[in-house]
Formats: structure tokens, C-alpha cells, sequence
């Protein structure tokens, strides 16, 4: 189905300081689920603008397992909808320590500090302040995590934290 009215996207639901999530339960905006999946798809955003000036293919992998990451937030883990879903495990944590083991193969990193953004070119740039939302996304994610009893997420922890330890290598290597 088509979305071609405005009302299929300003349900004015929201209005009142609430949304739902993927199980149609109402959550407060201001409630930490929120938060986290708006710092998920801030991440992806930023991913979508880096991988314009980089043309990295695995910017597009990346962002498909936050899609992923994201589902997994917004649903109920006791639900039937949850079984339907795409999980981030650990064998997607594996893909990235593999591809960052590729990079440093190329090129190794210097054993000292580095400036964000100032000593790298334009693309590294990117890949850094990709990197520090994704270490924001991170803290949100445990925050999320505790709050809410959500063992399930373990493995989306572990994602992210690698995630942004692959987005410092790319920085430098780009």
C-alpha cells in the first residue's frame, strides 16, 4: 500500500508526548526506547552521508543491521512479532572483527593518539564522528538495556561497541 496521505504519516498520535512500539504498546516519548532507537537512526544517517563521500559497500551492510537493531528495541521480546524479526547475533559481530582484521592488514594503525577528524582526510572525518555516535548509540543501548531487563540485546551490545572500534579503523584507513 502506498502511503499518499498525510495522515498515513502525521497520525497525530504522538501529539499528546506518546508513541508505541512494534507491539502497540504506549511508551512516553521522553522513555529511554526512544532515545536509543533515535541515536540507532542517527548513526544510520550519518553512515548514509559517509558512505556518499566513501563509497564504502559495507556502509550499506551496516545500516541494515541497525535496521535490525532497531526491530529488535522496538519489540517485545516475549512477542510473537519478535520471532518474525531479523536478530543482530554474534556471528554479525564476527563479520565485523573479520572485516576490521582485512583493514589493519593493509594498514596497520600508529600506536599513539589521533585527533577526530583533523589528521585524516575528509572520509576519515566521517567515519569519526560516525564512530562517536555509535559509542553514544552504545551507552543508550546498556542504559536501554538495564532499564528494561533486555538480556536479549547482549549481542547487539557487542555489536555496537565493535562497530565503533570498525568505524576508527575505517577513519584512518580511508
Amino acid at each position: 500500500m502506498k502511503i499518499d496521505r498525510i495522515r498515513q504519516i502525521a497520525t497525530k498520535l504522538g501529539d499528546k508526548g506518546s508513541s508505541k512500539n512494534y507491539n502497540n504498546i504506549s511508551f512516553k516519548k521522553s522513555d529511554i526506547l526512544f532515545e536509543v532507537l533515535g541515536t540507532i537512526d542517527e548513526l544510520s544517517s550519518f553512515l548514509g552521508l559517509t558512505y556518499h563521500y566513501s563509497n564504502y559497500e559495507n556502509i550499506i551492510v551496516i545500516q541494515k543491521h541497525l535496521q535490525n537493531i532497531s526491530a529488535m528495541i522496538a519489540t517485545d521480546p516475549k512477542s510473537e512479532n519478535y520471532s518474525k524479526i531479523m536478530k543482530v547475533t554474534m556471528e554479525d559481530v564476527a563479520w565485523i572483527e573479520t572485516e576490521m582484521q582485512k583493514l589493519l592488514n593493509i594498514k596497520p594503525l600508529e600506536p599513539r593518539f589521533t585527533l577526530p577528524g583533523s589528521e585524516k582526510s575528509l572520509i576519515g572525518a566521517y567515519f569519526d564522528f560516525s564512530r562517536t555516535i555509535a559509542r553514544k548509540a552504545e551507552r543508550r543501548l546498556v542504559e536501554f538495556s538495564e532499564k528494561h531487563s533486555r538480556t536479549d540485546l547482549d549481542s547487539v551490545i557487542s555489536f555496537t561497541n565493535r562497530l565503533s572500534d570498525f568505524l576508527y579503523v575505517l577513519s584512518y584507513n580511508m
